[in-house]
């Protein structure tokens, strides 16, 4: 049996147009569940798929949305939690050094005390001024940051010397200041023989220079 060319092209048509005509909403195929019409119930319609898509599109920015702020609140959990550390790590060196200033005031304290109980007799000889009106009640009594810089002088008013730590009793009151003098020696002053006028910045000694000299030869 002979099929020409067009019989063949004539059938692929057919074939083709099946294919379309199933493709886009065609009769039910062998096993395919159908309505009292006869039509598919399987097959989405056009406005099926379009609302599909249109909910598929919503989901996809919603998730989109939910994994920037998960990202959002990840990214600020980590600099909160990067920021406390790095406080914590700033207080325990503050702590520290806390520890190690009291450490050294004690030291410093223990030194004075040393000093002050070996020569106690020999400080008790020294000369001293009598107080100007205004200096007598200017007593040091607290610890005063203020204190460490300042400059010493004497009644007369000549300079000899700066602060540059003070000594305390076991109450945390001033108990003597250290002075280096202008020489670059090193001198503790009792809190007794010191006034400081807060307002103007000065530190009074009524100890004259001769025995600050050799309060600055003392050894423990």
């Amino acid at each position: 049996m002979i099929i020409t060319k067009s019989a063949l092209s004539a059938a692929a048509m057919t074939l083709l147009m099946g294919t379309v005509s199933f493709a886009q909403g065609g009769g039910p195929v062998p096993g395919e569940r159908v309505d009292a019409n006869g039509m598919p119930t399987t097959r989405s319609t056009p406005a099926e798929q379009a609302e599909t898509a249109e909910i598929n599109k919503q989901v996809g920015v919603q998730n989109a949305a939910a994994d920037a702020k998960a990202a959002g609140d990840n990214a600020k959990a980590d600099a909160d939690n990067a920021q406390f550390q790095a406080q914590q790590q700033q207080y325990q060196g503050q702590l520290q050094q806390n520890q190690a200033q009291q450490q050294d005031y004690q030291d410093r304290t223990a030194i004075y005390n040393s000093l002050q109980s070996r020569y106690a007799a020999e400080r008790a000889a020294y000369r001293r001024g009598v107080w100007p009106n205004r200096y007598v009640k200017w007593v040091i009594v607290e610890r005063d940051a203020g204190l460490i810089g300042e400059r010493v002088q004497l009644i007369t008013g000549s300079r000899v010397g700066t602060v540059i730590d003070t000594a305390h009793r076991p109450n945390g009151n001033v108990s003597a200041l250290m002075v280096k003098l202008d020489s670059d020696k090193i001198v503790w002053i009792d809190a007794g023989d010191v006034r400081y006028n807060r307002a103007d910045g000065i530190v009074m000694t009524n100890l004259n220079r001769a025995d600050l000299r050799h309060m600055a030869d003392e050894r423990i």
